[in-house]
């Protein structure tokens, strides 16, 4: 298996994580229902110190963003690397976060 096809990011459904061919580097998640909208809450990061620098992290949470924006589901980002990182960097995925005073002002 070459380096690429190790780092290529895969949907691992039955564990809820996105993670690299070789399973070394992760996002873990949680798929729920919150006030009546589907979210997908990113939970945790990883990725090994022999794989940093070679933008993993922004690869796996570009995938399960665009997995959540094609299922319809708001991302509630619990994870710090997402919410203090990835979501500064790419403030064009924020249009897909949930916000939790969404039903309040309805009301």
């Amino acid at each position: 298996m070459t380096e690429e096809e190790k780092n290529k990011i895969v949907w691992n459904e039955r564990e809820s994580k996105f993670e690299t061919e070789d399973k070394k580097a992760y996002l873990e998640y949680e798929v729920r229902c919150n006030g009546g909208v589907n979210v997908m809450d990113i939970t945790h990061t990883y990725v090994p110190p022999i794989k940093r620098g070679l933008g993993l992290a922004s690869h796996l949470c570009t995938a399960a963003f665009s997995h959540a924006q094609h299922h319809s589901l708001s991302i509630i980002p619990s994870c710090s690397y997402v919410s203090d990182t990835f979501l500064p960097r790419n403030p064009t995925w924020n249009s897909i976060r949930y916000k939790e005073d969404v039903k309040k002002s309805n009301m």
